[in-house]
C-alpha cells in the first residue's frame, strides 16, 4: 500500500509540474535557455546590401559579440524590398537568440507605412537595442546666396516656381525630413527624386539643382573640399566635424532633430535574459574607444536605452513618420 501511495504521489507531482509548465507558457524552459545561451554560433541578418550603414554597424557589433560570447557570429546580407525580405525571415525564426536582425527606420517605419509588409513593425519582433545612425545635413552649392536656414526659406519663397532640392529617393528618410522642413517653415521647396544620394549630390555640385538633404557621412568629403556648403544638421547638438554648422533646432526647427537609425532586433518572444545581455553588449560595443572614434566622424551618437525604452522609441518613430511617409507615397 505504501509503495502504491508513493507512486501515486510522484504521478501527481509530475502532472502538477507539467500543468504549471503549460500555464507559464514554457517560462522555465526559456530561463534554462537564457542561462545556457549562447551555446552555438549566432546569425545576424542584414536586410540591406553590403557596405551601407546597416552593414557597417552590424559588423562592428558582430566583432564585439565574437569577443564577448566566444562564439562565431555570422553576418548574412538578405537585401530586397526595402529591408522587408530579411526582416520577414527573422520575424519567423525561432525566438532562441540565435537569429538576429539589423532593423532600422527604413524597414520598420517607412516600409510598413507605404506598403503591406509581411510583418508588423512592433508585434513581429523583439526590439533589443538601438545603434543610432547618422544625422542628415542640408547642403547647397556655392552659387546659392543663402547662408543659413532662415535665408534658405526666404530664398525659396522668393523664387518663382520654388527652390528645387534632391533626395536619395521618394519616401526615403532624407525625403521625409525635407518634407517636414517644408511643412514647418513654409518653404517653397520642389522635391526631385534620385536613385541614390550620390546622384543628387553630384547634381548639386554641378549646379543642376541648388540643394540636397543627405547623410553627413556622404557629405563630409565635399564639405571639406569646399564644393558644397552646409546650412544645418538634424543632430541633437553641433557636430565635432562641423563645429560652425548649427542644428535645425538652433535654427528654430526642433522637430527636425532626427537620425537615420539602425538597431538590433529579433523574433518575437525572445527570453528576457538573452535580450538584456544583448542590449548590454551592444551598448558596450558602441561606447568602446575604437567604435567611438569611427562613429564620431559620421555624427553617430551612442545611446543608453534599455530594450523597453528602445521599443517605446520605435513606437514613437512610427507615430512621427508614418503620416509623412504615407503622404509622400500618395503624392509620388
Amino acid at each position: 500500500m505504501r509503495h502504491h501511495l508513493l507512486a501515486r504521489r510522484r504521478w501527481l507531482e509530475n502532472g502538477l509540474r507539467a500543468a504549471l509548465g503549460a500555464a507559464l507558457g514554457g517560462s522555465t524552459a526559456r530561463t534554462v535557455l537564457a542561462q545556457e545561451w549562447p551555446a552555438r554560433p549566432i546569425r545576424i541578418v542584414v536586410p540591406f546590401p553590403p557596405g551601407g550603414g546597416a552593414d557597417t554597424l552590424g559588423r562592428l557589433v558582430a566583432i564585439h559579440f565574437t569577443e564577448q560570447f566566444k562564439q562565431n557570429i555570422v553576418v548574412e546580407n538578405r537585401a530586397g524590398a526595402g529591408g522587408a525580405i530579411g526582416s520577414e525571415l527573422v520575424s519567423k525564426a525561432p525566438p532562441d537568440g540565435y537569429t538576429l536582425l539589423i532593423s532600422g527606420i527604413g524597414s520598420h517605419v517607412i516600409a510598413p507605412a507605404v506598403s503591406k509588409t509581411p510583418y508588423h513593425p512592433l508585434n513581429s519582433f523583439t526590439h533589443i537595442a538601438l545603434f543610432g545612425g547618422p544625422p542628415a545635413v542640408l547642403l547647397v552649392n556655392n552659387e546659392v546666396a543663402a547662408k543659413n536656414v532662415r535665408e534658405f526659406v526666404a530664398l525659396s519663397q522668393a523664387t518663382p516656381g520654388g527652390l528645387s532640392w534632391g533626395s536619395s529617393g521618394t519616401g526615403t528618410h532624407a525625403h521625409l525630413i525635407g518634407e517636414l522642413l517644408r511643412e514647418k517653415s513654409g518653404a517653397n521647396m520642389v522635391h526631385i527624386s534620385y536613385k541614390g544620394g550620390a546622384l543628387a549630390m553630384t547634381d548639386v555640385i554641378g549646379k543642376q539643382i541648388p540643394a540636397t538633404l543627405t547623410a553627413l557621412s556622404s557629405a563630409l568629403p565635399h564639405l571639406k573640399a569646399g564644393r558644397l556648403r552646409a546650412l544645418a544638421t538634424t543632430s541633437r547638438q553641433r557636430l565635432a566635424e562641423l563645429p560652425d554648422v548649427p542644428t535645425f533646432a538652433e535654427a528654430g526647427y526642433p522637430q527636425l532633430t532626427a537620425v537615420t537609425w539602425f538597431a538590433l532586433s529579433g523574433p518575437p518572444g525572445m527570453p528576457a535574459g538573452v535580450v538584456a545581455t544583448l542590449n548590454t553588449e551592444v551598448r558596450r560595443a558602441l561606447h568602446a574607444p575604437r567604435a567611438r572614434e569611427r562613429l564620431q566622424t559620421e555624427g553617430n551618437e551612442p545611446n543608453d536605452l534599455d530594450a523597453s525604452a528602445f521599443t517605446q522609441f520605435v513606437r514613437a518613430e512610427l507615430e512621427r513618420w508614418t503620416p509623412l511617409a504615407k503622404a509622400a507615397h500618395t503624392a509620388s
